[in-house]
């Protein structure tokens, strides 16, 4: 007799592709993981740097990184689903590291491939001598903890500007979700499958 699994387990691996970002160039990103109490990673990196990447002019004027990421969570509940949070960075006119865009996405509910475009956002001062400060000094407004992004606690008094898109692929499988009474077939949710070229 076989016994009832009491996790399930999600693995998604994938990578941040590009971003469009028209105003801006050489700019690299950083990725985080964000997560309910009952989920715990048992493979994978949590957080990762990529590598400073440049507009090609005569292609296209996207920001390509193809940068890879894989991890696996454990949990005995879907809440606190998974999210992971995108933040880009890249010099201002006088050479400075400053944070061009922040965004967040759930991971991906069923199995299979998908991708997802998420829209980012820079913070803003919240007045205009601040803003000129902030343009002298160098100093722009950014989270001192970017998974802030993905929690809603606080964010409705947060000044924030829409700022470029960064695109993400996913492949999840995930394991004994539907033993645990849990039904995330494709047809019960709204996703956007890659579909193969013939």
């Amino acid at each position: 007799m076989a016994s009832t699994p009491s996790i399930f387990l999600l693995n998604v691996n994938g990578q941040i592709e590009s971003a469009e970002f028209p105003e801006f160039d050489e700019l690299y990103c950083k990725y985080c993981f964000v997560y309910g109490h009952d989920w715990a990673p048992t493979l994978g990196v949590e957080e990762g740097i990529s590598q400073i990447t440049s507009k090609n002019q005569s292609i296209q004027p996207n920001l390509v990184w193809n940068f890879p990421f894989e991890i696996t969570f454990k949990s005995t509940n879907p809440y606190g689903w998974p999210q992971i949070v995108v933040s880009v960075y890249g010099p201002d006119v006088f050479g400075n590291d400053v944070v061009r865009g922040y965004g967040a996405v759930h991971l991906p509910f069923t199995s299979g491939r998908h991708k997802k475009v998420v829209p980012m956002f820079v913070p803003e001062s919240s007045s205009v001598l601040h803003k000129c400060i902030s343009w002298l000094t160098g100093r722009r407004p950014e989270f001192t903890d970017p998974k802030v992004v993905a929690q809603g606690e606080g964010r409705e008094v947060t000044r924030v500007r829409s700022q470029g898109f960064v695109t993400l692929t996913f492949s999840v499988v995930t394991k004994d979700l539907k033993k645990l009474g849990y039904n995330n077939t494709a047809t019960n949710f709204q996703s956007t499958p890659i579909v193969p070229n013939p």
